[in-house]
């Protein structure tokens, strides 16, 4: 909404500096409630980059190539996260672990620099700067009205369909490969290192087939390959090697379906409202898609772990589908004329 109304670069600005502040002072929590309450105002300002980055991306880059160089960026997730794995590590062999855990989040600072390499070297979009000189006078309730209502809760249900999903996998899969499959310890950093590598390589993957082929069509492509590898790792018999190999097709699906949400998004509202659309069908899209790991906690106590998590994750990426058959294909079109 703000980014609607103040503009995309002094939004992403404000969010960056967010989110590193409140990262760095978890390191100063003493209890669980200040932790609680740290962690879920960092999580607004995450949100928010994570939104408005997509968005600004989406309309300063020619439309032919939106895709492939929107999810590209997004890919900077996974480098950001092979870091924090690495760091981790370092600061625990130099300082005992209650030391070490409150340096590793006041490192969270660093981003802040970042701002002062935005502000000089990032112009604002030409898209946002032209629409606001023609006075704009819708709201953001404007998403759900007319023909937006419906582009709204189709984009959220594909939304939740595809975190809900990977949230699943992501939650409860190390607790199956351990605790079901006897997978030792040190493989588990080498599955982690194996499903980060995935992440990487999957946003460029799903950014060229989404410019060649749509967005709708790649993401269903992609939801269908997650059934695929979810039915195998829930209901197969597998070794510790196709474990790993899995592992790889699994991070590489879920960073190219997440990095590509937002620029297909982007696309479908009008450039008054494209931070707010965007922005409540990822969000909210996240939210819904977070009750399906505890579900999955319900259902494990009458079933086997391994099928709750299958049996849930297959019907979420079941719903992204027929969302995603519902939307309008509007890859490529031209932002300054909506």
């Amino acid at each position: 909404m703000l980014a609607d109304r103040l503009g995309r670069i002094r939004v992403m600005q404000l969010t960056v500096l967010w989110v590193a502040c409140f990262t760095a002072l978890t390191a100063l929590c003493g209890d669980f409630w200040q932790f609680l309450i740290i962690r879920f105002l960092q999580g607004l300002g995450y949100g928010g980059e994570v939104v408005v980055g997509g968005v600004l991306i989406s309309e300063v880059i020619r439309a032919s190539y939106r895709g492939r160089v929107g999810a590209s960026i997004q890919s900077g997730y996974a480098i950001g996260y092979a870091i924090s794995l690495a760091v981790l590590p370092v600061l625990l062999n130099f300082f005992p672990q209650q030391i070490a855990w409150k340096l590793f989040f006041l490192a969270g600072i660093v981003p802040a620099i970042l701002v002062w390499f935005i502000r000089r070297l990032v112009p604002e979009s030409p898209v946002f700067l032209r629409k606001k000189v023609e006075k704009n006078t819708s709201s953001v309730s404007d998403i759900f009205k007319g023909k937006n209502l419906r582009i709204t809760i189709t984009a959220t249900l594909l939304a939740s369909g595809i975190f809900g999903g990977a949230y699943v996998m992501i939650t409860w899969l190390p607790t199956y490969l351990r605790m079901e499959l006897g997978l030792p310890v040190l493989s588990m950093s080498g599955y982690l290192a194996i499903n980060i590598l995935g992440s990487l390589i999957g946003p460029f993957l799903y950014g060229r087939l989404s410019d060649r082929f749509g967005r709708w069509k790649t993401i269903m492509l992609f939801l269908m390959g997650q059934i695929a590898v979810v039915s195998v790792y829930m209901f197969a018999d597998i070794s510790l090697n196709i474990t790993l190999v899995l592992g790889f097709f699994l991070g590489s699906l879920q960073g190219g379906l997440a990095s590509g949400l937002t620029p297909a998004f982007s696309e479908l509202y009008s450039t008054y409202i494209r931070g707010s659309g965007a922005g409540f069908c990822a969000s909210f899209g996240r939210g819904f898609g977070s009750l399906m790991p505890a579900i999955v906690g319900i259902v494990s106590s009458h079933i086997h772990l391994g099928y709750a998590m299958g049996a849930l994750a297959i019907a979420s990426y079941l719903i992204g589908i027929v969302a995603a058959l519902c939307l309008p294909n509007a890859t490529g079109i031209d932002l300054e004329n909506v």
